[in-house]
This record gives structure tokens, C-alpha cells and sequence, in this order.
């Protein structure tokens, strides 16, 4: 009885650190991914970069880190006069993980709005 439970107990562990090798490269992508929208929309709200060239930065970034994220996915909007409005940005998209006998599709939705204070 003692050996099962050493066998069992055993094959959580390894379970636990499968699913963690899985999916903690894709939600820290995604840490990453958020980040850059958020500098990217503090630094270009005080600036008249067009919003297709911001599209492009962060398209960019997210193929350096490998997101299944298409240009069109990216949404960049202005509101208001540059440098006295806002800037929004949202790239929703999906990470599919393959773990053994049940398949996992993530959902993120990484997303920001910077406000000017004028």
C-alpha cells in the first residue's frame, strides 16, 4: 500500500511540473505582451506617431515572443487632440496548449487605456 502511494504520489508531482512547464511560458509571454502595450500607450499618447505605426511596434513585439496574433487582431484608437486625448489599445487572441488528453485553449485579452492629465 505504501509503495502506491509513493507511485501516485509520484505521478502527481511529475503532473504538476508537466502542466507548469506547459503553461508558464505562455501566461509569462502574455505578462510580457501586456507590458508592452502599457509602455507603448504611456509613450505614444504625447506623441503624433499614427496609430497604423503604433499597430506595427506592437505587432512586432508580438512576434519576438511568438504569439498566434494576427496585424488585423491589434486595435489602436485615438480619442481627442494628440497630446491632450487618450490612447487605446487591445489585442485579444488565443494560445492553444496541447496537454495530454485535454487539449486547453487560453483566452487573453491584453488591453490598456492611457489618459492624458491635460
Amino acid at each position: 500500500m505504501g509503495t502506491l502511494k509513493l507511485v501516485f504520489g509520484l505521478f502527481l508531482i511529475a503532473a504538476a511540473i508537466y502542466v507548469c512547464i506547459a503553461l508558464i511560458p505562455v501566461y509569462y509571454a502574455n505578462y510580457e505582451f501586456q507590458d508592452a502595450i502599457k509602455t507603448e500607450a504611456t509613450l505614444e499618447t504625447y506623441t503624433t506617431k499614427p496609430e497604423a505605426e503604433i499597430q506595427m511596434t506592437i505587432f512586432k513585439r508580438a512576434q519576438q515572443l511568438e504569439l498566434p496574433l494576427n496585424k488585423d487582431q491589434i486595435q489602436v484608437q485615438r480619442h481627442g487632440s494628440t497630446g491632450t486625448g487618450s490612447l487605446t489599445i487591445s489585442a485579444p487572441y488565443t494560445v492553444h496548449v496541447d496537454l495530454p488528453g485535454y487539449p486547453v485553449d487560453l483566452h487573453f485579452d491584453p488591453s490598456t487605456e492611457n489618459k492624458s492629465p491635460f
